[in-house]
């Protein structure tokens, strides 16, 4: 098995900059990346903020903090990325952008350098196809918020060998995760089960069944979710939900995964969720308002 001491993350987003907080506090060095120093900055940015939020919860003290900041570079240049003994990729959950990131990878790796997808969807095969090591790829799933989310899917795909499959599961156990193993078939397990149900309530809201609110409140107070669908939605993103929807619906040529058209429709007005100030709720005022 590799002996993994830095690891490269590419994508400092939500979940980029998330990953990347959990590798640093477990002690590995860490180099992040991204299209823009602008973005690599803003991602830093985040992880002080939640590592602070750690800390005023006690969750962590201040030395541990100021060692994971330590721990973290910024790597302006994809081809830095190379130098690492695992490098996880956790871009927007599109196929072809991640392909792309693989193949400009591919050169610059060391021999034993594992690379890792951090797609909630997308075919593990298909992904390890573009690179030079299929045998050394794997999916490594942290979930969101990555930080307080105890679960990583580990899913193998048809070439990943047995070395890599147990360096990525004693990687996740070593940050604190708990792993599950996931077959390489569409969105797995979490998203195979949780965003049909995100769809579904969206089809609820479409047929007038229920308000954004009452389908919200009936599934906090009637099944004991602690978010409801709609509001969970706009937490994930509705563009990350259409994409894993589009997935499933292709991949699984089943109708019941067809995309709730009301979802396409919000995603199409720019209408995400949290991140862009509107989906199925408003949040640009003191406090979120149903938008139906």
């Amino acid at each position: 098995m590799v002996d993994i001491r830095s690891v490269g993350v590419i994508g400092a987003g939500q979940m980029g900059s998330g990953i990347a907080h959990v590798v640093a506090l477990g002690g590995y060095d860490v180099l992040l990346h991204d299209v823009s120093e602008d973005r690599i900055d803003a991602g830093l940015q985040l992880i002080q903020k939640n590592l602070s939020r750690q800390v005023v919860r006690g969750i962590i003290d201040q030395a541990a903090m100021d060692a994971a900041v330590a721990r973290i570079k910024p790597a302006a240049e994809l081809q830095m990325i190379g130098a690492t003994g695992l490098a996880i990729e956790a871009a927007t959950e599109n196929e072809e952008v991640k392909k792309s990131i693989f193949k400009a990878l591919t050169p610059h790796l060391g021999p034993d350098t594992i690379l890792a997808s951090n797609t909630s969807s997308i075919s593990i095969t298909r992904l390890a196809s573009v690179s030079d090591r299929p045998e050394r790829f794997i999916g490594l799933h942290f979930m969101n918020p990555v930080p307080l989310m105890k679960l990583v899917e580990i899913i193998r795909g048809i070439a990943t060998g047995p070395d890599t499959y147990e360096t990525a599961v004693n990687f996740a156990k070593s940050l604190g995760k708990t792993t599950a193993n996931a077959e390489d078939f569409p969105a797995f397990i979490v998203n195979r089960v949780l965003v049909p149900m995100i769809n579904e309530a969206i089809y609820t809201l479409y047929e007038g069944v229920g308000t954004v609110e009452a389908i919200d409140t009936a599934m906090k107070l009637g099944a004991n979710h602690p978010m409801g669908p709609l509001e969970l939605g706009d937490f994930i993103g509705l563009d990350t939900v259409l994409s894993i929807m589009n997935v499933l619906y292709e991949g699984l040529a089943d109708s019941k995964y067809r995309p709730c058209p009301l979802l396409t429709k919000y995603v199409e007005a720019g209408w995400l969720g949290r991140k862009s100030g509107r989906g199925f709720y408003d949040y640009r005022g003191e406090k979120p308002v149903p938008t139906r």
